[in-house]
């Protein structure tokens, strides 16, 4: 008996059967890789040949840049310093080649200018201040408090001395407040010393 080959079973995946999609014929392209595009194109984030691609935003480890703590910070007119001193309005402080002095370091000039006062007169106190006035805002302002006392105190035995001539010697206890002004000079110092910025009760501030 001839059999049909149509009347043979068809079972399913066998090419030919029904509900089974034939294979492309001989000699046809084969459709491209999955995630690829006609030409060569590759999605992003896939690997193109001759080097590695990066995905969009995509950062490598170590590139970030992070702002670091404690750093310094540019301030309008110079740097501030951590635990120094703030600059002077409009300018850098101190000025630019010049070596701030430490806290003990201007405690210690600034004492130098009140005490010295009593052996050298003003003659310390100004040293001290054409020194270091610009290191230092502490014994900048003690320097020069001592220097204008100091100036007054110049002044007033000038006066004194006139008084005690016209006076033939009466004015002469007058002198006596020179022993005050020994005194407010000792205060001065101790207060320096310690940090304390001290001002005289009694003080013409020619220099401001």
């Amino acid at each position: 008996m001839t059999t049909n080959p149509s009347d043979e079973p068809q079972f399913p995946g066998t090419p030919g059967a029904a509900g089974t999609p034939a294979g492309p014929p001989a000699g046809a392209t084969p459709p491209p890789a999955y995630g690829t595009q006609p030409g060569g194109y590759q999605q992003p984030g896939y690997q193109q040949p001759g080097g590695p691609q990066q995905a969009p935003g995509y950062q490598q480890p170590g590139y970030q840049q992070q702002q670091q703590p404690g750093g310094y910070q540019q301030q309008p007119g110079g740097y501030q310093q951590p635990g120094g001193y703030a600059p002077y309005p409009g300018t850098g402080y101190p000025p630019p080649g010049q070596v701030p002095l430490s806290d003990a370091e201007q405690r210690q000039w600034a004492m130098f200018a009140h005490l010295g006062g009593i052996i050298l007169g003003f003659i310390a106190p100004l040293v001290i201040w054409l020194m270091y006035k610009d290191r230092g805002r502490f014994v900048e302002e003690q320097s020069k408090e001592a220097l204008n006392f100091q100036i007054t105190l110049t002044i007033a035995a000038v006066a004194f001395a006139v008084i005690t001539a016209i006076t033939f010697g009466i004015g002469s206890i007058l002198y006596v407040a020179f022993i005050v002004a020994l005194v407010f000079m000792i205060m001065a110092g101790v207060a320096a010393n310690k940090g304390e910025a001290y001002r005289y009760p009694v003080n013409i501030r020619f220099i401001k």
